[in-house]
């Protein structure tokens, strides 16, 4: 049986010298949360299964990432780290695993050079490779025809999902499905999904979007985006077949533990790592 995963995320302002948490709804409306290596050994010591640290502006700085906060953290946090945001070649990736992390997340640059993705794996393997897709719902009247695009029925209407980068800042034209099944292709070990629609809102993760990327894919898919309960993190399981439910606002205010939300769902039936 599948044991599910919960996974804080950190989202990092290194405006900052020693940065910061932030949290924002739909990519924008930043605020703070907190210090990002004392959240990530508080979140270990709660019994997260991983932790994900994302630099929010490094692609779009054009910088390298957070190695530094990446150093402080491996110290005292013992679970896989996944670092994201800035990473461009081989030599950042080795970077940031020589700081402390188990796995790099790239969002921009794999759409910008897919190729990067088939170097990863071949010098560090998958398991080291997550691809972070930040997709938009695009509503469209009715199917159309000699498309490109996969259409999904949602509650809300018909649309298809296209994948942004440079921290949703920029839209791309790509489909973000289509694009989970050439990551797969590509080599990549994980797929990071986000919803941007959904991200901050704390109304549910898109599961649509959720459900269809894992019936097209045989990767792991980490479900992002929307979390505000955890009834939420419940019904992404039961409906979609994620393997892991990434949270941040939950966590960061406090409205639930990790201990407390594993605890919930182990009483409702999902399989979940101790």
């Amino acid at each position: 049986m599948l044991c599910r995963r919960i996974i804080p995320c950190l989202d990092c302002d290194l405006a900052f010298i020693d940065g910061r948490v932030v949290k924002g709804v739909e990519f924008k409306r930043i605020k703070y949360a907190g210090i990002p290596w004392e959240l990530a050994t508080k979140y270990y010591e709660d019994g997260a299964d991983e932790i994900v640290f994302l630099d929010i502006t490094a692609s779009q700085e054009k910088r390298e990432t957070m190695i530094h906060v990446i150093e402080k953290t491996a110290k005292n946090v013992f679970v896989p780290l996944t670092v994201g945001g800035g990473i461009r070649t081989i030599k950042d990736v080795r970077k940031v695993f020589n700081a402390g992390a188990d796995k790099i997340s790239i969002n921009t640059a794999a759409i910008e050079n897919p190729n990067i993705i088939n170097k990863i794996t071949k010098y560090f393997g998958s398991q080291a490779c997550v691809v972070a897709i930040d997709a938009k719902r695009r509503y469209v009247t009715e199917m159309e025809d000699n498309t490109d695009k996969i259409f999904v029925e949602t509650p809300e209407g018909l649309c298809w999902f296209e994948c942004s980068i440079y921290g949703g800042r920029k839209f791309t034209g790509i489909d973000a499905v289509k694009w989970a099944m050439e990551v797969e292709t590509r080599g990549a070990g994980e797929i990071l999904l986000t919803s941007m629609d959904k991200d901050g809102v704390k109304e549910g993760y898109d599961i649509p979007l959720t459900q269809t990327i894992n019936e097209r894919v045989h990767l792991p898919v980490i479900a992002s985006g929307g979390c505000g309960t955890q009834e939420h993190i419940l019904t992404v399981f039961q409906k979609t077949k994620t393997s892991a439910a990434l949270a941040a606002s939950i966590f960061h205010y406090e409205t639930y533990s990790i201990k407390d939300i594993k605890e919930y769902l182990r009483k409702s039936g999902i399989a979940i790592r101790s």
